[in-house]
C-alpha cells in the first residue's frame, strides 16, 4: 500500500513527465512552424530571384559573362541558397520564345501613420498588381498615391554587403574604391556596408569583380532623405502593413521613411 509520501513522489514524477512532454511538444510545433515560415520565405525568395533572372536576361541576355545584372541575380541566388538547378533552370525559361514578359513598376504612396512608402514590383500583370498594392494601401489605412508623390523623399544608391572576412585590406582599397564611385563605407556587425552613386553601381560591382572580392548581397535601394518616428502603437501598424506589402508575390521591394533605429 502506498503511503503518503510515495503517492506524492509518484504524483511530482508524473506531473513533470507531463509537463516536459507538453514543454518538448511545444518545442516540436515551435520548431515545425519556423520551418514552414523559414520554406516560405525561402521559395518567395527564389521566386523574386527568378523574376530579377528574367528581366536581366531580357535585359542583356542568357551569357553572364556578358551581362553583369545577371551575373548579380545569380550571385544573390546563390547566397540565398537557391539550388543551381533553379537557377539554370530560370535562365534557360527566360531565354525560350514563350518566356514570360515581366515588366518593372514602381508604386508611392503613404502608409500608416504617413510614413512615405516605395513599392517595387515585376509583374506579368500590372493590372492585377496595382490592384493588390492599392487594396493592401486601402486596408491598413493608407493611400496609393500618384508617380513622382513620395519619390523626391528618396536617394538611389548602389549597395553592397561584404563579410568582413572576405574584404580584410578594405583600407589599403579605399582610394581604389573612390575611383570605382564609392560614396560610403559602413560598419554592420560582420559586414561593409559599401554604397555608391546609382549611376556607379556598375562601375562598383566591376571593381569588386576584378577584385575577386566575395559580395555576399548587392542592389540598388532607394534611401530616404528623412525619417519619421512612430509610437509604438504606430510601429506595429506599420510593420503588419510592411509584411502585408512584401508578401505580394509581386513585390520585389519595400522603402519608407519610418525610423527604425529603435
Amino acid at each position: 500500500m502506498m503511503n503518503d509520501e510515495s503517492f506524492e513522489l509518484s504524483f511530482i514524477i508524473h506531473h513533470s513527465s507531463f509537463i516536459i512532454q507538453k514543454i518538448m511538444g511545444r518545442a516540436f510545433e515551435y520548431r515545425k512552424e519556423r520551418k514552414f515560415k523559414r520554406w516560405g520565405a525561402m521559395a518567395k525568395t527564389f521566386t523574386k530571384i527568378g523574376k530579377e533572372i528574367a528581366i536581366a536576361v531580357k535585359e542583356g541576355g542568357g551569357d553572364p559573362a556578358y551581362n553583369s545584372r545577371l551575373r548579380l541575380a545569380i550571385q544573390n541566388g546563390r547566397k540565398a541558397n537557391m539550388p543551381k538547378a533553379n537557377v539554370d533552370s530560370a535562365i534557360k525559361n527566360a531565354t525560350s520564345k514563350d518566356a514570360e514578359d515581366y515588366a518593372e513598376v514602381v508604386y508611392e504612396g503613404y502608409g500608416p501613420a504617413g510614413i512615405a512608402v516605395l513599392v517595387e514590383t515585376a509583374t506579368n500583370n500590372p493590372t492585377r498588381t496595382v490592384a493588390n498594392v492599392r487594396l493592401i494601401f486601402n486596408r491598413t489605412g493608407g493611400s496609393l498615391g500618384t508617380s513622382g508623390s513620395v519619390d523626391y523623399l528618396f536617394i538611389r544608391k548602389g549597395v553592397f554587403r561584404i563579410k568582413k572576412e572576405n574584404l580584410p585590406n578594405i583600407d589599403d582599397l579605399e582610394l581604389e574604391m573612390i575611383d570605382a564611385g564609392l560614396d560610403e563605407i559602413k560598419t554592420e556587425e560582420d559586414e561593409y556596408v559599401i554604397t555608391c552613386n546609382f549611376t556607379d553601381f556598375g562601375l562598383m560591382q566591376k571593381f569588386l569583380e576584378e577584385k575577386k572580392i566575395d559580395i555576399e548581397e548587392a542592389g540598388l535601394e532607394r534611401i530616404p532623405t528623412m525619417t519619421k518616428k512612430l509610437s509604438d502603437e504606430e510601429s506595429e501598424a506599420f510593420i503588419k502593413f510592411l509584411d502585408r506589402m512584401e508578401d505580394d508575390e509581386d513585390v520585389v521591394n519595400v522603402f519608407h521613411t519610418m525610423d527604425m533605429s529603435e
